[in-house]
């Protein structure tokens, strides 16, 4: 699948975001912190699988942020089509929209919530998974560890699902690119027998922009390497 270009709802999430974006004084006494991405990745990969079917995605998302640590979030990618109904036709589109908290807690970052897959033109694939995880820093060194639940829902076959993972960044101040790995174990209704994935890359900042390389591999799909690049704002 040729990488799609982003559409209209993607469109007015950005404006709304210059909508809700106090300007001068206002933003800097203003509780609320509104960020953006936007970017392309050679193959989008998520716990190993392709969705994308190994062709280029473009993405991007929005998050708006309390100094209390709610946050909602909201993430678009194209992808390869997905959920076919009775009329033939399926998704593109994947939009994943988060509510949660994130902040320190004796030391440690935390950061829990819920998220709510939407497929849209999909039959019958829409899901929800609860997803926490806790890091600290030591030095360049960030450890991060994980969970993600899906509850038994009609789009799982009924089923749950469970995915845990485990990563490290490296990112001394001194070096111009920063280095990551991630493992995970999946179990449940999208990896009955289990699967394991993992992910080794590295990011380096590239004027406004980030540009990234990195292998992706599992057990259960072929690797790749996957480049990406992405603009915040």
């Amino acid at each position: 699948m040729s990488a799609r270009h982003v559409p209209l709802t993607a469109l007015a999430a950005v404006l709304l975001a210059g909508a809700l974006c106090p300007a001068g004084a206002a933003a800097q006494t203003s509780p609320w912190t509104l960020e953006g991405t936007a970017g392309v990745v050679s193959d989008y990969r998520y716990r190993g699988y392709s969705l994308s079917g190994g062709d280029p995605a473009v993405q991007g998302g929005l998050t708006l942020t309390h100094a209390s640590g709610l946050y909602g979030d909201v993430y678009l990618s194209s992808i390869e089509e997905y959920g076919l109904g009775a009329d033939g036709d399926g998704a593109e589109l994947e939009v994943t929209v988060t509510g949660g908290w994130a902040g320190a807690i004796a030391g440690f970052d935390v950061d829990a919530g819920i998220s709510a897959y939407q497929y849209p033109d999909g039959s019958d694939v829409n899901y929800v998974e609860i997803p926490a995880q806790v890091g600290r820093t030591f030095g360049p060194w960030t450890w991060t560890v994980g969970a993600a639940y899906a509850p038994e829902q009609s789009a799982l076959g009924d089923e749950d699902n469970r995915y845990v993972w485990g990563g490290a960044d490296f990112a001394p101040e001194t070096w111009p690119l920063s280095l990551a790995a991630t493992v995970g174990y999946e179990d449940g209704a999208y990896a009955p027998g289990g699967k394991t994935d993992w992910l080794i890359g590295a990011s380096a900042p590239l004027g406004p922009v980030v540009i990234g390389l990195s292998w992706v591999d599992s057990d259960a799909d072929e690797g790749a390497v996957v480049a990406s690049l992405f603009a915040s704002f």
